[in-house]
């Protein structure tokens, strides 16, 4: 090699989540059109991973991407990962939100996760939990260790449930 080449540089991963964000940025712009739906598309990159969020001027708008439980979000989380993992290669750990569900959520799961400690430390017993996705699940277990417990994934899908444990 001489010293005018230069090798490739590969893209920081940073910009690698970025451009998996514009990915499917484009995938659920396309789907919102195909299904006729107003929202707009929010990219941004936590903790290490592309994070992107439908959003919607009127309240409830898009209520029904994310379903009763969340299935729909799940559901349209996957397709979008496939799409970006058609265009990288690489599979994707994008997280997709849809009118601030998963926030919502989250936050529910918070509450559900302190009162599952609260009661291991009272009674000095595992505490189980109602099953989870994947998503819930890791909210709660980091809680769990966020308040010096334990916890463990007990079961199959789709029935996987957390287990609080004692100290």
């Amino acid at each position: 090699m001489t010293s005018s080449e230069t090798q490739p540089v590969a893209p920081s991963p940073t910009k690698r989540l970025e451009d998996e964000g514009e990915i499917a940025a484009d995938y659920l712009e396309e789907l919102l059109d195909i299904a006729d739906l107003d929202g707009d598309i929010e990219i941004d990159v936590e903790n290490d991973r592309a994070a992107v969020e439908i959003v919607a001027e009127a309240p409830g708008a898009l209520k029904h991407l994310a379903g009763s439980h969340g299935e729909v979000l799940e559901a349209l989380q996957e397709l979008t990962r496939l799409a970006v993992q058609t265009r990288t290669g690489e599979r994707s750990r994008l997280m997709l939100d849809v009118a601030g569900y998963r926030a919502a959520r989250r936050a529910e799961l918070v509450t559900l996760a302190e009162s599952a400690i609260a009661a291991v430390r009272e009674s000095g017993q595992e505490v189980a939990l109602d099953p989870l996705n994947a998503f819930e699940r890791k909210v709660v277990h980091d809680q769990v260790a966020a308040a010096g417990l334990s916890s463990d994934s007990r079961g199959v899908e789709p029935e996987r449930y957390v287990v609080v444990l004692p100290a």
